[in-house]
């Protein structure tokens, strides 16, 4: 802890220390002297005073709780301890052992501690633990945990007054009374402590864990929630979890990316007659938007059109199907590695202790009514229901608020896209410029699109500055009881912001955008028609290829963003999950230790996120993807199984001369004089002179009616695959239920014999101090010794 005020300041303050039968009031009025600030105010805790600083004023205190202030809190709060060394194996060998063996860690690194049985610590039954040793008895995590424990709740407040929001830690930060307040590291994480019976857990977890050459190792675990505690420790344990799965996703998407680069050569697809000049090349097509965008040749596009069939082919629906199934392997699995987790950190029954102990400091301040707890019979604080709508209502409102503002955005950059189409087609196309090289391969529309994206990122950069903010402000004004519920509420509010933040303008190229263009002569437009802004059409292949352009934009640039962010000493760190652990083993100050036995909020939001993302598969691939009207083209109306004719099936026709001026281009091309009358347009509409032209054809609704089985078949396939997956897999392993129940079992053995041990002593210290002639006080201890036997 350090911080930094002037020698002289005058200060009167009173204490209080916060267990009830220490409770002792003191009042101090003399110039401030550091190691006195400390000990008026945290008199429960040892310092030492250092002053080793360039300015002079600012002072280190170190702090530390003693064995007696450590057993009184373990009472409090339940922490749970050794008491015997456990006698169950922890794992049977693995067959093929050997291939994981360059994966594997030192033993001692792995377990840096045997496994015991565990009970709530007793500050009365001192005996019945396991205690070796005062210094190592609690592990420097449950240290680190009591002793922020005390200096968020001790209590200062004038003589004769009580100003309940003076408490704690975090009001003297805030107020500037101090400047920080950190654990500290054990040791330097480059070398070893100086003291070779210290532990040097800093430098193994650098060694071993840390360093950039052990990224294919794996963590321990065991390590980091010794020294960090389970918080970290279980989010460190998903997050490596979470990479290992990746590793399948990805070789699955790699597979399928490959099978789309090697059929393009196989198959006579939609691209392959884009690029024929005597196919796409005779294809005269409408112009994209009004005035400033030309006739053009569908030929144009022939390399879109071969990037749109690299994602966008057979392989991409069975990927689709394969994510959804994907996902549920992923959330069963990691229950089951939770589980274990559990277990095995002692956190099995922690969430009941943490509702009923772990109450924030802040609602103990600022709830000053008081109400009968049911099941304590205590007095606790609590929030009148009418606080708490009120509170609930303006953090909606303000939810929502934000929430419009994104939309506002993403309508912003949807009027750009719409509004500089138009340049981009008119300065890509103009022979007077000598950009006719780049012009082959950056059409207008991926012109617009990188453009967009980038000035899409920029916004969401800027809008996520200041989400994080509002969302820790709002979920303070809700006044949280419980640190699980204050996390809970904030991670779902960060969530819901940058999901929407990030994944608006993908919704948006997905199913928006070319959904509503209407045809030639009709077109529909953003504002009305009375607005210039022409709703966007996709390319010929498709609107996915943009789709995927979005999402590499968005998700690469906000990697980028997170590691420049990470500079230091002009180096760039650009490992991922290493980015955390280099982070917090070289660079961080040691976290405050706290218990966690799951991922919290993030469980239910993985298991929505997999649910919607099964709707939104399908329904990418049913009106994003091209893949449908190719399947009903090639089943009703190809020849031999072919796919020739497609282009020219899925183009409609319209006759030039009826379309309006506005939506003439200002010059045309050489080229386009007197070459045709009519021109393509991506649709499924009547031609002109038919009897019912520029409607929609049969075909239009055969293939919409596919659109809608393929979804409704798509869901229910894998909703069925991923419930009976679900069912099919335990959330507990059974090694670890049958673990458990024995653990029990043993911990009431020992328990019960622990008892009847002290009931003997007891009654043989009490027959040895008594007469002999007391021969009924004598039967009256038998008796009670059978019953306890």
């Amino acid at each position: 802890m350090c911080y930094s005020l002037p020698q002289q300041y005058l200060v009167r303050s009173a204490i209080k220390d916060l267990p009830p039968s220490v409770s002792i009031d003191r009042s101090i009025t003399c110039p401030l002297n550091p190691s006195e600030v400390i000990t008026y105010f945290f008199p429960l805790l040892h310092l030492s005073l250092y002053q080793d600083s360039k300015d002079q004023k600012t002072y280190f205190l170190k702090i530390h709780a003693p064995w007696d202030v450590l057993t009184t809190y373990a009472d409090v709060l339940k922490i749970k301890v050794p008491f015997k060394l456990s006698d169950i194996p922890h794992s049977q060998d693995v067959p093929l052992e050997w291939l994981s063996h360059p994966f594997r860690l030192p033993e001692h690194i792995m377990r840096p501690q045997p496994d015991y049985f565990t009970y709530p610590f007793d500050k009365a039954k001192t005996d019945f633990f396991l205690i070796t040793d005062k210094d190592t008895f609690f592990p420097p995590s449950t240290r680190n945990r009591i002793v922020y424990y005390i200096l968020a709740r001790c209590p200062y407040y004038k003589e004769g007054r009580r100003e309940r929001e003076k408490t704690g830690i975090k009001r003297l930060l805030s107020n500037g009374t101090y400047t920080a307040a950190f654990p500290l590291h054990d040791c330097r994480y480059w070398k070893r402590a100086r003291n070779a019976e210290c532990e040097s857990e800093r430098y193994n977890l650098y060694k071993h864990w840390a360093s950039f050459l052990c990224f294919y190792k794996e963590q321990p675990l065991n390590l980091i929630r010794k020294y960090y505690g389970e918080k970290i420790g279980i989010y460190f344990a998903w997050l490596g979890f979470y990479t290992e799965m990746l590793f399948f996703a990805a070789v699955m998407g790699l597979i399928c990316f490959t099978y789309g680069v090697l059929s393009y050569d196989d198959n006579l697809t939609m691209c392959k007659e884009i690029c024929d000049p005597d196919i796409g090349g005779n294809i005269v097509m409408c112009p994209l938007c009004d005035r400033k965008c030309p006739f053009w040749k569908l030929n144009s596009t022939c390399l879109s059109s071969w990037q749109s069939h690299l994602f966008d082919n057979e392989g991409t629906v069975f990927f689709a199907i394969f994510m959804g199934i994907w996902v549920t392997l992923f959330l069963e699995f990691w229950k089951r590695r939770q589980a274990r987790l559990e277990y095995e950190w002692d956190l099995v029954d922690f969430e009941e202790e943490q509702q009923q102990l772990q109450i924030r400091p802040e609602f103990e301040i600022r709830c000053t009514n008081r109400r009968l707890n049911k099941i304590t019979k205590e007095m606790e604080p609590y929030l009148p229901v009418t606080s708490k709508c009120a509170r609930f209502c303006l953090s909606a409102a303000t939810v929502i608020f934000w929430i419009s503002l994104i939309v506002a955005c993403i309508i912003g950059v949807i009027a750009y896209r719409l509004a500089v189409y138009a340049a981009f087609a008119s300065i890509i196309k103009d022979p007077l410029r000598n950009i006719q090289l780049v012009g082959r391969f950056i059409t207008p529309q991926l012109a617009t699109s990188v453009t967009a994206s980038c000035i899409n990122f920029v916004i969401i950069m800027i809008l996520n500055f200041f989400y994080e903010r509002v969302a820790i402000w709002i979920t303070d004004m809700e006044i949280p009881k419980t640190h699980l519920e204050y996390e809970n509420r904030l991670t779902m509010k960060m969530f819901l912001f940058q999901f929407v933040n990030y994944y608006s303008s993908c919704f948006y190229v997905a199913f928006f955008k070319g959904k509503f263009v209407g045809y030639p002569g009709k077109y529909s437009y953003m504002f009305g028609d009375r607005s210039s802004l022409r709703n966007e059409e996709c390319d010929p292949g498709g609107c996915l290829i943009e789709l995927t352009t979005q999402l590499v934009i968005v998700m690469s640039g906000k990697q980028l963003w997170g590691n420049i962010q990470e500079i230091n000493d002009c180096t760039i760190i650009w490992m991922l999950s290493l980015v955390d652990a280099w982070k917090f083993t070289t660079q961080f100050r040691r976290p405050v230790a706290s218990k966690a036995r799951n991922i919290g909020a993030w469980l239910e939001i993985l298991n929505t996120v997999a649910i919607v993302s099964v709707v939104t598969n399908a329904f990418i691939m049913a009106f994003t993807s091209d893949m449908i009207p190719r399947l009903v083209f090639l089943y009703t109306n190809g020849q031999n199984s072919s796919m020739s004719g497609y282009v020219n099936n899925s183009l409609s026709i319209y006759n030039i001369s009826q379309i309006p001026e506005r939506n003439m281009p200002e010059e045309k091309d050489n080229w386009f004089i007197n070459s045709t009358d009519t021109c393509r347009y991506r649709d499924y509409r009547n031609p002109p002179g038919h009897t019912k032209q520029y409607s929609h054809t049969m075909q239009f609704w055969h293939i919409l009616a596919a659109k809608m089985a393929f979804i409704i078949i798509m869901e229910h396939v894998v909703f069925m695959v991923k419930f009976f997956v679900a069912w099919m897999i335990p959330d507990v392993p059974s090694d670890v239920k049958a673990r458990f129940k024995r653990e029990r079992y043993l911990i009431q053995e020992y328990l019960h014999n622990y008892e009847v041990e002290r009931v003997k002593l007891q009654l043989s210290a009490s027959f040895i101090t008594e007469p002999q002639s007391e021969m009924s006080s004598m039967t009256d201890k038998h008796e009670v010794l059978s019953e306890c036997l």
